[in-house]
């Protein structure tokens, strides 16, 4: 791997961040996890980015960058392009220094992160459908007014930045021996590996990516950053189609592995930690949490899982919070036919009501050419208390002679 990647940012350089840091952003908390530390079988802390000031860790790496800015570059302002978290935080930061800002988002982002963007003294503008275009746009506007365009990820100070969390972990944590870190372009990654492999080389770092967004993985394979064709995970934190250059060197160097999580596995993880840990977490964030429930004997503890962020759409987080649920097993729905008759509906609910499974909602099709005359279809969806009553739920419905046509 280059090596001169990883010269680009040193242990002093996330400590001479972390000194500008201060009052800035917040030591965030460092919560114990009792159910991952059972699991794993091993102390299991999580570090709470999500309570960060912005709702996650990019406060810390944009603010760096744009306190290093000469006074012309600052007299210019600074452009930014983000879905979300970076948006805040650069539109944060350059608020707190008294430089203009100028954010470009994606006509589709969620409302409550364009306002947020904007209350923090951003002047956002709203192009393009995907980030790509977003990106594209910011950086024609940088070229033609002479703004700094400030990158998410791929900037030595921006690296050292998101470093001060590693730091900030050493401290809380002294005796942890591994730190599991969701992995987009890489930044915040790269950070922790600088400042934890110097001053602690014993620990390990663990990278984790979404598998519909692991560009990580052939990157390394390859010894250089390959783009992705296509990227899509409900993880927006890190769905992310190339590694930086600068951290890529860093993270081929320093991090010992990168793994990979399901979208199933992210929706899991981000339902255990609101009923487990009461934390509104990203699923970027809790990318993490979810390479602990895919594989949590191969994890030597004490362990600390980075919750990189909280801000989660609402609208998001009521379909991921079902999609967890289902993939969890307390949410099961079902189609099935039954004959159209007079009392048919309220004998199936009355054998649903002996499983003890709640029925959420009953919608019917008559008309479906599909069905015979007398037929009509039935979907149901139940709130189940797990994989093994799911099942009970179906082999019931069967005994009495239902055809289940079918059951997610």
């Amino acid at each position: 791997m280059d090596s001169s990647a990883v010269k680009a940012v040193t242990v002093d350089d996330v400590r001479g961040a972390h000194k500008m840091l201060f009052g800035v952003a917040r030591v965030t908390a460092m919560e114990g996890s009792r159910y991952l530390s059972q699991l794993v079988g091993a102390p299991v802390h999580l570090k709470c980015e999500n309570l960060q000031r912005t709702g996650s860790f990019k406060i810390r790496g944009a603010y760096v960058r744009i306190a290093g800015l000469s006074p012309v570059e600052r007299a210019a302002g600074v452009v930014a392009a983000s879905a979300g978290n970076h948006a805040q935080g650069v539109a944060l930061a350059a608020s707190l220094l008294g430089v203009r800002s100028t954010v470009f988002m994606p006509v589709g982002a969620p409302l409550p992160k364009v306002a947020a963007t904007r209350e923090y003294g951003a002047e956002v503008r709203l192009h393009g459908q995907v980030v790509d275009e977003t990106l594209r746009a910011a950086q024609e506007y940088a070229e033609s007014t002479g703004a700094v365009f400030i990158h998410p990820f791929d900037h030595p100070d921006v690296v050292a930045g998101q470093g001060t969390v590693g730091l900030e972990i050493l401290e809380q944590c002294p005796e942890v021996r591994t730190i599991v870190v969701g992995v987009g372009g890489g930044g915040l990654a790269a950070g922790i590996a600088v400042a934890v492999k110097e001053l602690r080389p014993d620990v390990k770092v663990v990278g984790v990516q979404a598998e519909g967004a692991a560009a990580y993985p052939p990157s390394l394979a390859a010894g250089h950053p390959v783009a992705l064709e296509k990227v899509a995970t409900m993880a927006d934190g890190i769905m992310v189609g190339r590694p930086g250059d600068v951290p890529f060197g860093i993270v081929g160097s320093l991090v010992d592995e990168v793994r990979t999580v399901s979208e199933d596995e992210l929706s899991s993880a981000l339902l255990l930690c609101l009923e487990r840990a009461k934390l509104v977490v990203e699923p970027a964030g809790a990318s993490p949490v979810a390479a602990l429930l895919s594989a949590p004997d191969t994890f030597e503890g004490p362990v600390v899982a980075v919750l990189s962020g909280g801000n989660v759409d609402p609208l998001l987080m009521q379909r991921i919070l079902r999609h967890g649920m289902a993939a969890a097993g307390r949410y099961l729905s079902l189609r099935l036919r039954l004959s159209d008759r007079p009392g048919a509906l309220a004998t199936l609910l009355g054998v649903l009501s002996g499983t003890d499974a709640n029925v959420l909602d009953v919608s019917h099709v008559r008309t479906d050419p599909r069905l015979g005359l007398t037929e009509v279809e039935v979907e149901l969806h139940l709130e189940t208390k797990g994989p093994e009553h799911c099942r009970a739920v179906v082999e019931a419905l069967r005994r009495s002679s239902y055809t289940v046509l079918t059951s997610v």
